[in-house]
This record gives structure tokens, C-alpha cells and sequence, in this order.
């Protein structure tokens, strides 16, 4: 009850939760992409089942505290930098996501050029398989969570308030999953701009690896104006349609 009338505990837990749901976007915008690779049928269950191992991911590596904090110690050097294991993951993580968001970008870009019959066959070659989309869920919600634990240990020494944390986070993924993932696949040119961002968050990641360290305050800004210069053209374009429909 004394941690309770603790108003710095209050305040960590605000941030700690504002950190996880910030991260929560993140994952949705990549559950979303990933989920889309499914027949429809299959997508909602994906997209449930992801962010419910993603929450047993992050619980999991909470519960590991002293070997998420061991990732940080020095492997190896390289011309005097030295390289840790979470760097590593971070390095592989970040070129995994540049790598995948590059190759959907591909696709979606030169799928709109193919003729019908071209373009569905390439579909069907592309549909991946439910196991393989959750056990990409879950390779990458490590790498997204991972700095997220580390910097949670070092602002709290509760553990309850790292979990209250991440299951607010986890109640906000499942409450708006569907809505965001039904909206990106809609919208190509909001796909596109998603796809955008994973680049952008793998960049960061690789360079925060190889020990230069983007203040997430930029990445984010920059991708918050992105959404609401394509919030003003998706509204632009739909005044346009519904002005060329009226008679």
C-alpha cells in the first residue's frame, strides 16, 4: 500500500505504459501486414493469437530480467566498438524488417501492374501459412520488446508495475487490431506508408545496433506527420468520389 501512495510509482507506471503502447503500434502495424498474407478467413485469428504470444513473449523475457540485462554485456570488439548480444538481435531484427517491408513494397507495387491473371497467381505463391506468420509475430515482437524490458529495469524495480504496463498495452493491441488491420488493407496507399515505417523502425534498430542512438521522439513524429498528411489525401479523395457521384 506505501508503493501505491508512491507518486513516482505512478508516474513510471504512466510512462512505462505509454512506452508499451507506443510499442503496441508498432506490432499491430506488423501483425497487420503479416496477417494480411492470409486467406481472410484466417486473418482475425491471427492477429489474436500473435498479440496473445506477444504478451507471453514480453512476460517471458520480464520474468528473465537478469539475462535480458546479461545482452547488454560486451562479446566482441570491431575497430574499438564492442558488440553485445543485444546488439546483435537489434542488427539482425532491423535488417530482417528492412528486408521483409522492402519485398511487400515489391510486391504491392508491381502486383498493380500485372495483368489480372499474372497478378492472382503471384497471390497465391505469396499466401503464407498461419504457423509461419505467427512464428514471425513472435521473432519480432523479441526484438521490439527487448528495449522496451531493458529500459523498463531501469526506470522501475517493481515488477508489477512492468506487467500492468504491458498488459495495458496488450488489452489496447486486441481492442484495435482488427480496425487498424481491416483499414490498412483497404487503403493500398496506407499499406504502402505502413510498409514505410517498418522501414524506417528497422533503420533505427540496426543503427541503434551498431551504437548511434535515434531519439524515438523524431521517428515517431515524423511518423505521426506522415499519417495525418494521408489522413487529409484519403479525405481529399473521398470528397472527390462522392462529389463525381452525386448526379
Amino acid at each position: 500500500m506505501e508503493q501505491l501512495a508512491n507518486p513516482e510509482i505512478w508516474i513510471a507506471l504512466a510512462t512505462l505504459t505509454a512506452l508499451e503502447l507506443v510499442l503496441g503500434i508498432d506490432n499491430i502495424i506488423f501483425i497487420s501486414i503479416l496477417a494480411g498474407k492470409l486467406p481472410p478467413a484466417q486473418r482475425d485469428r491471427a492477429r489474436k493469437v500473435g498479440i496473445l504470444l506477444a504478451a507471453v513473449t514480453r512476460l517471458a523475457l520480464l520474468m528473465a530480467i537478469a539475462w535480458i540485462v546479461g545482452l547488454t554485456a560486451p562479446l566482441f570488439s570491431v575497430f574499438g566498438h564492442p558488440f553485445s548480444w543485444r546488439d546483435l538481435i537489434l542488427i539482425g531484427g532491423g535488417l530482417f524488417l528492412i528486408a521483409k517491408a522492402t519485398h511487400e513494397i515489391h510486391q504491392k507495387v508491381e502486383g498493380a501492374g500485372m495483368p489480372p491473371s499474372v497478378a492472382s497467381a503471384a497471390t497465391a505463391a505469396g499466401t503464407a501459412t498461419f504457423g509461419a506468420v505467427i512464428g514471425q509475430i513472435m521473432l519480432l515482437d523479441i526484438v521490439f520488446s527487448l528495449d522496451s524490458i531493458i529500459t523498463a529495469v531501469g526506470m522501475v524495480d517493481q515488477r508489477w508495475v512492468m506487467v500492468t504496463a504491458i498488459l495495458a498495452s496488450i488489452v489496447f493491441m486486441l481492442a484495435f487490431a482488427r480496425p487498424i488491420g481491416e483499414f490498412v488493407e483497404r487503403h493500398p496507399t496506407v499499406k504502402v506508408l505502413a510498409l514505410s515505417f517498418l522501414i524506417m523502425i528497422g533503420l533505427v534498430l540496426v543503427a541503434d545496433g551498431f551504437g548511434h542512438h535515434v531519439p524515438k521522439g523524431y521517428v515517431y513524429t515524423a511518423m505521426a506527420f506522415s499519417v495525418f498528411v494521408e489522413m487529409i489525401n484519403l479525405w481529399i479523395r473521398r470528397r472527390a468520389e462522392r462529389q463525381g457521384a452525386r448526379p
